[in-house]
């Protein structure tokens, strides 16, 4: 951190890309959600918090499998653990994330656009089969 509150390198105001540290954290947490299984673990447990035994029984994967994701999801505080007994208890940490998950599925499931459909972008029409400058695709 420099002397008048902001950040040195990557993250901070002089990084190149322009990016913050709340673009690092949003990226972090991208990258956490990046494994389709961490997402179905976050979809589960936004309906009720669940041991272990339970998603390894709802996802049908092996044990270890699902602790290993388990892991990465609370080193990233996405969930939380609870002891019941000789149980551990996950549920989500906050329902934020749950919320990015839960939208991200519904766009997953919407129709796409026909191809040669134009759409409005910024008051200008836009074909989708254009490329224009900083486009990715």
């Amino acid at each position: 951190m420099t002397t008048d509150g902001g950040f040195e390198g990557p993250g901070g105001p002089d990084d190149p890309d322009g990016e913050d540290s709340r673009h690092g954290e949003v990226a972090a947490l991208f990258r956490v959600l990046a494994s389709p299984v961490r997402v179905a673990i976050v979809d589960l447990l936004h309906e009720a918090p669940r041991c272990v035994h339970e998603l390894v029984d709802e996802l049908e994967l092996p044990q270890p499998l699902v602790s290993q994701h388990l892991r990465v999801l609370r080193t990233q505080h996405v969930v939380a653990r609870a002891r019941r007994g000789r149980e551990a208890v996950y549920s989500l940490a906050n329902s934020h994330v749950s919320g990015i998950v839960r939208a991200a599925l519904a766009h997953a499931t919407e129709p796409r656009p026909v191809e040669d459909t134009v759409v409005m972008l910024g008051g200008h029409e836009h074909d989708p089969g254009e490329h224009y400058p900083g486009d990715l695709g």
